[in-house]
């Protein structure tokens, strides 16, 4: 299973900005992915993430109504899209699957991509 993330950069506060996690290597739609972001000086925390099985979605406290996941009809891509950016959003970005949905929410996916920057700032 491989995951690659794309999408970060600079953009000021209020501004919005689509990450996308590339997905590849599964062999059934049994999985979830969670987009995680961890900033300077702070533990990693889970943003958001999206059961296929099931197409339930979680947010964290922090970005909900904020943040959007989806995924593409072909289940390879998972995206998050991010509004109304504060600089408490600035932190590294990475998103983590598991075929176990509880592993995922738990914060410990088997598999992980790199991540990507995301800076909101003025």
């Amino acid at each position: 299973v491989q995951l690659q993330a794309s999408g970060g950069g600079l953009v000021q506060p209020g501004g919005s900005l689509r990450l996308s996690c590339a997905a590849s290597g599964f062999t059934s739609d049994a999985y979830a992915i969670g987009w995680f972001r961890q900033a300077p000086g702070k533990e990693r925390e889970w943003v958001s993430i999206i059961d296929f099985l099931s197409d339930q979605t979680y947010y964290a406290d922090s970005v909900e109504g904020r943040f959007a996941i989806s995924r593409d009809v072909a289940k390879t891509t998972v995206y998050l899209d991010m509004n109304q950016l504060n600089v408490d959003d600035t932190a590294v970005y990475s998103c983590g699957a598991d075929t176990g949905l509880w592993a995922v929410i738990a914060g410990h996916p088997r598999y992980w991509g790199q991540g990507t920057q995301v800076t909101v700032s003025s």
